[in-house]
């Protein structure tokens, strides 16, 4: 997660990397901004916003506060 992210203008996304793949993901909707994934991955991440949207929205707010972000359990 990184807020100063300058492409997405600070709409709350996270970055997923898988092999030589990355993609930036929306955290409100799970739809990939930028970048790609393969689709069995892509839907392993979109779950797991699904599964923590409230903790990754939390930590989001944490981000632009300065302040230290929770960890979150993997899948």
């Amino acid at each position: 997660m990184y807020f100063l992210d300058n492409q997405h203008h600070g709409e709350p996304h996270l970055h997923a990397r898988y092999a030589e793949y990355e993609a930036s993901i929306s955290l409100a909707e799970g739809e990939v901004l930028a970048g790609e994934l393969p689709r069995k991955q892509l839907r392993l991440v979109q779950a797991w916003i699904e599964l923590h949207r409230d903790e990754l929205m939390a930590d989001w707010a944490l981000a632009i506060a300065g302040e230290s972000l929770y960890k979150i359990d993997p899948l």
